[in-house]
């Protein structure tokens, strides 16, 4: 089984398959869900230390933090999927 990766900084890549959200981590909300991730040793930090911009979450309930905008992101996804159809 192979997926396809989305490159979130840093070298580092996620299956684009296990993708279920791409959010900014502006927001309490994901915040908490950073903190949560922390708690339950599911966090996953590709930011290099750097600020994180986004907040991935995973259907394997981990949550990637990276230091890339969630619009740089959708870019990626976006490419990935036109060079799909082609």
């Amino acid at each position: 089984m192979s997926y396809e990766m989305i490159p979130v900084g840093h070298g580092n890549f996620v299956a684009r398959a296990r993708l279920i959200a791409v959010v900014t981590s502006d927001s309490a909300p994901a915040r908490r869900l950073i903190q949560d991730a922390r708690d339950r040793f599911s966090l996953i930090d590709a930011t290099g230390g750097r600020k994180t911009q986004s907040v991935l979450v995973m259907d394997s309930d981990h949550v990637v933090i990276s230091a890339i905008k969630p619009e740089s992101l959708q870019l990626e996804l976006k490419k990935e999927s036109e060079s799909d159809e082609e």
